[in-house]
Formats: structure tokens, C-alpha cells, sequence
């Protein structure tokens, strides 16, 4: 038997009410569940959300009438605590280039990560390559994640090379100029809000 009066009810299930909405909202926002502290163990718990500042994830072939084989590979992050600089970005990103027994692979440590909207640019620096004189050099890449049918493009396109193209800043790349072969995969990218 519930003794509360009318009003106090209604007043008790417009509060759940609304903490129910703001758990929708947080979920929605940081799309995941809200994290949950203990207070030190006092049992208060102090809820609050927490969400990384940017971040590029996800693998996909790009498209290539003459049927080249080329892969790239993403799982590059900005943790809240360094929205103000994106220079602190973290992760490794991956690609490949193949045709017939032709090709290289490089894997790359990131260095840089902006997102403004559904584009993001990322560089790093090449740690591990089969292409000759390719470890060592920044490279940077953009992305346009446009659900299956994303874009994407490269610092060295007006070069054809990594090794070709000269030195560079961090977060530097070309227009998404490549799309994404069907079916092959998908690339996802959280938006950067930095407090300007």
C-alpha cells in the first residue's frame, strides 16, 4: 500500500520521470551507458558521463576500377582531458597498397586527431613499413564518414608516394578524394566540441 499523497506521487514520478529522459540523453550523447562513481566508497554515488574529446575508428577497402587491393585501418582517440590539444592524441593507424604481387603495408603512431563533424584528420608518424625510406615520415589522412559510403584521402596524393612527399606538420592530409568499396567496411568518427 503506497500512503504517499496524490501529489507527492506525482511529483515522485515526474522526478524519475526526468532522470530517466537525462539517462536517454547521456546515452545518446556519449553513446554509451553514464559512468558511475562510488564516492569513495560512501555508497552516494556521483553519476556523470564521461566522453572522449575525438576519435577515428574502423577499417575499409577504398574502391579501384583496375582492382587494387587498398586497406586502411583506424583506432586513433583524444581523451577528454586533452580537448585543448590535439597534438596528444593517441592510437595507431594501419594501410596497405596492392596490386598483383605489387604493394606495401605501413603501420602508424599517431600524433595529431581533429574531427569537425563527420571529417576527420589524423597524421602520425610511420613506425614499421616494407616501402624503403618510408619509417620515420609523418603522414596524414582524412576522413569523411558518410555511413557505407565514406571518403577518404592522403597527404602523399599529389605525390603518389609517402617517401615522395616532403616534410609535414602534424593533422595535415588532402581532400577526401578516395571512396570506400562496398561492403568492405566502415569508418566512424566522433566529432571534436572544443570549448572555444
Amino acid at each position: 500500500m503506497n500512503l504517499a499523497a496524490p501529489s507527492s506521487r506525482r511529483r515522485t514520478r515526474a522526478a524519475a520521470l526526468g532522470t530517466a529522459l537525462l539517462v536517454a540523453a547521456a546515452v545518446a550523447t556519449t553513446g554509451g551507458p553514464a559512468v558511475a562513481s562510488d564516492d569513495n566508497g560512501t555508497g552516494a554515488g556521483d553519476r556523470s558521463t564521461t566522453r572522449e574529446a575525438a576519435a577515428l575508428t574502423g577499417t575499409a577497402k577504398l574502391y579501384r576500377s583496375l582492382g587494387d587491393d587498398i586497406t586502411f585501418s583506424f583506432d586513433a582517440h583524444l581523451a577528454a582531458e586533452d580537448t585543448d590539444d590535439p597534438s596528444k592524441a593517441t592510437g595507431t593507424f594501419r594501410f596497405s597498397h596492392y596490386l598483383n604481387d605489387f604493394g606495401a603495408s605501413a603501420e602508424v603512431k599517431v600524433d595529431c586527431l581533429v574531427t569537425g563533424g563527420k571529417v576527420a584528420v589524423v597524421s602520425g608518424v610511420i613506425t614499421k613499413s616494407d616501402l624503403e625510406g618510408a619509417e620515420g615520415r609523418r603522414v596524414g589522412v582524412t576522413v569523411h564518414d558518410l555511413g557505407r559510403k565514406d571518403r577518404l584521402g592522403y597527404s602523399w596524393a599529389s605525390t603518389g608516394s609517402p617517401v615522395e612527399q616532403g616534410p609535414m606538420p602534424k593533422c595535415v592530409s588532402s581532400a577526401p578524394f578516395e571512396k570506400v568499396k562496398a561492403g568492405t567496411g566502415d569508418f566512424n568518427v566522433l566529432p571534436w566540441e572544443p570549448k572555444l
